[in-house]
């Protein structure tokens, strides 16, 4: 009798932690699917720098460090460099894939132009996103300018606008 007993409450624990498995997988779901915003945190910046009589390059990597090549001297009167920074919300576990605009041009304050190409993002991109709204994932883009003599880019500040796509798969 006492065996029978045993063996009864035996399948009657089996059956519960079979319901309770039950039960937890019959909740779980995928989040709904939620468009993706982006907005921008900070631009994209070159910082202060000084063109010599061939020019040369400006880069900015997604790590905020920047480097030059040619004649360019770099200089820090108090004007910061640092990647453009977007901060995306998505739902985790989506793969976001950042695609970047074509080369554009820069217009100079004082006259002139530079190209502006922008470079690799971190994260890398095709990336999963791993943060849950309302949390942000930041996205850092840097990029390179092509800087020509002083005739050809006199002193000044250069603007412009560029464009950054984001694909969430």
């Amino acid at each position: 009798m006492m065996n029978s007993t045993y063996k009864i409450f035996r399948v009657l624990i089996s059956l519960m932690a079979a319901m309770v498995l039950f039960a937890i997988t019959a909740h779980a779901q995928e989040d709904p699917p939620k468009p993706m915003q982006v907005s921008t945190y900070q631009h994209l910046s070159f910082g202060a720098f000084i063109n010599g009589n061939n020019g040369g390059t400006v880069t900015i990597d997604p790590q905020g460090n920047r480097s030059v090549t040619g004649d360019i001297i770099p200089v820090f009167l108090g004007n910061q460099f640092h990647p453009a920074i977007f901060e995306v919300e998505a739902n985790a576990g989506v793969v976001i894939s950042i695609i970047n605009g074509p080369d554009i041009t820069l217009t100079g304050s004082n006259g002139g132009s530079i190209l502006l190409h922008l470079g690799a993002s971190l994260p890398l991109s095709p990336f999963i996103n791993s943060t849950r709204p309302p949390f942000r994932t930041q996205i850092m883009i840097g990029g390179t300018i092509t800087v020509g003599n002083t005739l050809a880019n006199p002193p000044g500040d250069y603007t412009g606008q560029f464009f950054v796509t984001f694909v969430q798969e």
